[in-house]
């Protein structure tokens, strides 16, 4: 056998096309769904298209060892993903599109909605968008009247331990939107998600300062990596609007 026609027969058993039609991941997906498919297959109909030698299913196998998950390859630095070898600048350009499209996705589904006293609520959407930085961010939930959520704004960013946190801040930003109520929270990038001594002495501040202006904090919550900690869980705002309701009587 001639080396080209060698080669060929090497690269056609890349291509997708060529697969039996029941083990190409696009029909697969409109055959059976698409809780049928595997991460990679998943990837790879994102991917549309492999790289010299590799399928698409190839590719995403690749992706998927180097950084170990998806989450992994969503939370990736840009240089990072570009080290790998046939993932070109479109290919990361749309990688990056539909994680951000994805969070704006869940952002739209919590405009408008009641605000559920629950932390483990406001988690289905923040804990995706905030586990994995690499520094402190500090955002607040805007709730109206009623807690429907107004708006969800990032007040500060910080070190790897610390960002700054100004009261002031906060309600300005809360009567700017005219909001009656906030939540608000930040990570970790340590992964656990213990209140320092710092964070309870903030959200002692926020309680105080935002009642004073007539706003109510529901709550404080802390995120990690696959943990939280919520101050109105555990009884702290509930015990800080007590110590501020004891302060004003006298």
């Amino acid at each position: 056998m001639s080396t080209s026609k060698s080669r060929k027969r090497k690269e056609d058993s890349h291509t997708i096309g060529n697969w039996p039609v029941e083990d190409r991941p696009r029909e697969k997906l409109l055959l059976k769904g698409p809780d049928s498919l595997t991460n990679s297959e998943l990837l790879a109909i994102f991917l549309r298209s492999g790289a010299k030698g590799k399928s698409a299913i190839g590719l995403a196998q690749e992706l998927l060892s180097r950084f170990g998950s998806l989450r992994e390859i969503y939370a990736a630095p840009l240089e990072e993903v570009e080290a790998v070898l046939g993932l070109g600048k479109a290919k990361i350009a749309q990688l990056k599109a539909v994680t951000e499209m994805s969070k704006r996705y869940l952002a739209e589904g919590f405009q408008n909605r009641v605000f559920a006293d629950s932390s483990d609520d406001i988690l289905q959407f923040l804990y995706q968008e905030m586990r994995d930085l690499d520094q402190e961010v500090f955002k607040v939930i805007l709730l109206n009247g009623q807690n429907h959520i107004l708006k969800i704004e990032a007040i500060s960013k910080g070190t790897l331990t610390m960002a700054q946190i100004y009261p002031r801040e906060v309600i300005k930003t809360a009567l700017r939107h005219s909001a009656a109520a906030i939540v608000c929270v930040h990570n970790h990038p340590s992964g656990v998600a213990r209140p320092s001594e710092d964070d309870k002495k903030i959200t002692r501040d926020l309680v105080f300062a935002c009642r004073f202006v007539g706003i109510k904090v529901h709550d404080h919550i802390i995120i990690g990596d696959n943990d939280k900690f919520s101050f109105a869980d555990d009884g702290i705002i509930e015990q800080y609007d007590k110590d501020f309701d004891s302060r004003v009587a006298f």
